[in-house]
């Protein structure tokens, strides 16, 4: 079964960069920094080789959408089947690119390629986003 992600994107100011560097500094993999994207992003505080798991999308259960809500389709593809999750780790930060470098397999981060240290990791939010750019 495929598990279909997006994740929800919206412009709203975050928190000064220290903070958010310091609150999310536990990932031996990843860290949060400034975006040339969008806002913060997630970047590789190593070299990291394709098919590495990074991380784990973690939150709290929601059926609303928000800034940093990912949508894992937990079912058959049904709308009811759709659970978001409320991120709250460095997660969270991941950002939109069509030729992303990380994948995600419900709430599983994965790299789909080799990533080199300090570069953005991004995912594909999905065809509702990319229909809307």
């Amino acid at each position: 079964v495929t598990t279909r992600t997006a994740v929800s994107w919206c412009r709203i100011p975050c928190r000064n960069s220290v903070s958010i560097m310091r609150e999310y500094d536990t990932n031996p993999y990843c860290y949060v920094a400034d975006s040339g994207i969008h806002g913060r992003g997630l970047f590789a505080r190593q070299d990291i080789p394709a098919g590495t798991q990074i991380g784990h999308y973690d939150g709290r259960v929601t059926r609303e959408n928000g800034m940093h809500v990912l949508w894992v389709d937990n079912g058959s593809g049904g709308e009811e089947d759709w659970v978001g999750y409320d991120g709250d780790n460095e997660l969270r930060f991941l950002n939109h690119a069509s030729s992303p470098n990380g994948e995600m397999d419900g709430q599983e981060l994965y790299a789909m390629r080799d990533i080199r240290m300090h570069e953005e990791i991004t995912i594909n939010y999905g065809k509702e986003f990319n229909d809307g750019l």
